[in-house]
């Protein structure tokens, strides 16, 4: 008469060698390879061989588990930072994980089954409690305080707001960035200069909108006359400055 051996289920083989690390309370992190891969193998030889799927998944950890442990009979490997490594240290991350993983499933489990307990009741408050407002006592909320003193709180609050503004910073006007176009701008010069063929430099720079215009202006004239494209001449000291038209552009103006 054949004996009937129950065998405990397990999800899989990272259960299963758990199982066996804390059945034989060894470090995980110091698996004795030879004997767990032994309670391993006696372990797959007694499982039921109906379901294949399941059977496979627990011969591949075997296949690892041997390979690990004709890895150790070897010499050890040597990586390139000199360190000795250990051929069941991936073996070991996984059951690390799994494990972390398995006691979280039980955490969410708890939770579960806690949550059963609560049960949720819709409000049902009356609507004349919901539209009830309690009446607010003026003389009781002012108290002792009366417009003198508000006044006083209400001067010394704008005081304080007054204290955190900067005197000189609040009066600086904000720096606003002024586009130019300036190839425009150079076309207009330069056509403005053949046209009258001799003109005022002071005139030129009056026909600008803004202080950046005036710059640009300036730039340009001092480019075209170092390519020679206008001579200048000024008959008295702080005099105004005549700009004569000697010849094209040849070029663009370069003013970066």
């Amino acid at each position: 008469m054949a004996i009937s051996v129950k065998l405990e289920v397990f999800e899989g083989p990272l259960d299963l060698l758990l199982h066996l690390i804390e059945k034989n309370k060894v470090d995980i992190y110091d698996i004795p390879i030879v004997e767990i891969t032994a309670q391993y193998l006696d372990y797959i030889s007694r499982m039921q061989k109906e379901d294949m799927n399941v059977v496979s998944e627990f011969l591949v950890m075997a296949a690892t588990l041997l390979d690990i442990k004709c890895k150790m009979l070897l010499p050890p490997e040597v990586n390139e930072e000199g360190e000795e490594e250990d051929p069941r240290a991936e073996l070991v991350q996984k059951l690390l994980e799994y494990k972390m993983y398995k006691y979280m499933s039980y955490e969410l489990k708890d939770m579960q089954m806690n949550a059963e307990r609560f049960l949720y009741k819709k409000a049902t408050i009356p609507e004349e409690v919901k539209s009830y407002e309690h009446p607010i006592d003026y003389e009781e909320l002012v108290g002792d305080s009366n417009l003198t003193l508000l006044h006083e709180l209400f001067q010394q609050i704008m005081k304080r707001q007054e204290d955190k503004i900067d005197p000189i910073r609040s009066n600086f006007g904000k720096i606003k960035k002024e586009e130019i176009n300036l190839d425009a701008k150079q076309e207009y010069v330069c056509n403005y200069i053949a046209k009258n063929k001799k003109c005022s430099f002071r005139q030129l720079l009056e026909k600008q909108q803004s202080k950046m215009e005036i710059i640009v202006t300036f730039l340009i004239i001092l480019e075209m006359i170092k390519v020679g494209s206008v001579d200048v001449e000024q008959e008295d000291t702080f005099g105004d400055i005549s700009i004569t038209y000697k010849a094209p552009m040849v070029a663009e103006i370069d003013i970066s």
